[in-house]
């Protein structure tokens, strides 16, 4: 399987964000990014992000550099192909430019806190190149329904991921 040059660039430059941060929404539907996950922006995003639903329900916030990557990539599909238009359409939907303000806050679009049910309490997950915006309720849940068996469902995800990094 061959990767492309810039998803090989991506790979190696991305963004790398890690936490777990509880915050609440204030009345105008702001959140403040926490200092230390402010810390990990990457210089490049300048304080920008776009701010996307999820593939479950919940928001995903990219650095706007990242989303460049990502939409690079995404914008090579062939747009002939019917599945290939179905996804770029969902995958686009809702994204919405945004810009830190002086007060480290991001104001997040109405229409996206409902479709992820988000209120005033909300959890940054920070993962990879992206940061995760979900209920507090919601994201308690999905935690709550650990699979009984994580080393196996670990073993299972990382050794075919492993098999496909090294051509297997």
């Amino acid at each position: 399987m061959e990767i492309s040059v810039n998803l090989a660039l991506y790979f190696y430059n991305m963004t790398r964000f890690i936490g777990e941060y509880d915050c609440r929404l204030d009345n105008k539907g702001r959140v403040i990014l926490p200092a230390s996950l402010k810390k990990q922006l990457p210089k490049e995003a300048d304080n920008q992000f776009v701010v996307n639903r999820g593939f479950e329900k919940y928001l995903v916030m990219y650095p706007k550099n990242e989303w460049d990557i990502i939409t690079d990539e995404i914008n090579k599909l062939n747009q002939y192909v019917k599945e290939n238009r179905d996804f770029i359409r969902y995958f686009y939907r809702g994204a919405t430019e945004l810009t830190l303000d002086g007060a480290a806050r991001i104001l997040l679009p109405k229409r996206l806190l409902e479709y992820a049910g988000i209120g005033q309490d909300v959890v940054l997950f920070a993962h990879t190149n992206k940061i995760e915006i979900w209920s507090a309720e919601s994201y308690n849940n999905i935690l709550a329904n650990e699979p009984n068996d994580f080393a196996a469902l670990a073993e299972k995800v990382m050794v075919k991921n492993n098999d496909a990094a090294n051509g297997n």
